[in-house]
């Protein structure tokens, strides 16, 4: 009886970690929405049809590669160029991966790559203040409720804007595309802990940034992140 008793509580206990996810990842599902309806809208602008849309951003769940990727798209397609691309502007998630790497320690291999596959810049980052805040491990109910409810939000309304996109037109000019860096704000302002803290930020954004302007293609993006990681790691080290 006990034996049962500790499983509907486990059980119960996941169930609600799961709803606290979700709830805690609708303020960025709702920040997704106008990102997904540009993407989605300029993705059949370059010629992609309603359902190559979702397939691209179900398989792929990156906005800032897929943003890249339609960008570069043409007739025909550069596969190897626009492949390259993808992999720098995604290539922040190896940073991503190794940090969440001691976090999963007690998951097995299939567990911890449906982690990695779900993983984007924003449930990562719940996740892994999540974890920090219990002192503890990955929290595979939370992270999954944000996590899934973000792929589902993404998905859908990337193909919607597939869909109503050819009646939109340019949909830039109502303002959509400033979604993107609203939502990463917010993340940052959420995870806030001083000015000390920050330094590893203003390394990232400053080389990030001359990068950007001295060096074609997406560069800046792994600049950014691994001399972020870097100052990181040096004032750990010096405190």
């Amino acid at each position: 009886m006990s034996e049962t008793n500790n499983r509907v509580g486990s059980v119960g206990a996941a169930r609600n970690d799961t709803w606290r996810g979700f709830k805690d990842g609708i303020p960025i599902m709702l920040g997704f929405v106008p990102f997904a309806l540009v993407l989605g809208a300029q993705a059949t602008q370059k010629g992609f049809s309603a359902i190559e849309v979702p397939m691209m951003t179900g398989l792929n769940f990156g906005g800032g590669s897929e943003f890249a990727a339609v960008e570069l798209w043409t007739s025909p397609p550069h596969i190897l160029l626009i492949v390259a691309i993808t992999f720098l502007v995604n290539s922040r998630h190896l940073l991503m991966g190794a940090a969440f790497a001691p976090l999963m320690r007690g998951l097995s291999h299939r567990q911890a790559l449906s982690v990695l596959f779900f993983m984007c810049d924003e449930s990562w980052a719940m996740g892994l203040a999540d974890a920090h805040r219990r002192h503890g491990d990955l929290n595979r109910g939370y992270f999954f409720g944000a996590a899934l409810g973000l792929y589902a939000t993404w998905i859908i309304f990337t193909t919607t804007g597939a869909l109503v996109g050819p009646f939109l037109g340019d949909v830039t000019r109502f303002g959509f595309d400033m979604a993107f860096p609203a939502v990463f704000l917010v993340m940052l302002a959420g995870m806030w802990k001083g000015p000390l803290a920050a330094r590893p930020w203003l390394v990232s954004l400053t080389v990030a940034g001359a990068t950007h302007v001295f060096l074609p293609g997406a560069w800046y993006v792994p600049a950014g992140a691994l001399s972020g990681l870097i100052a990181a790691y040096f004032w750990a080290r010096s405190a």
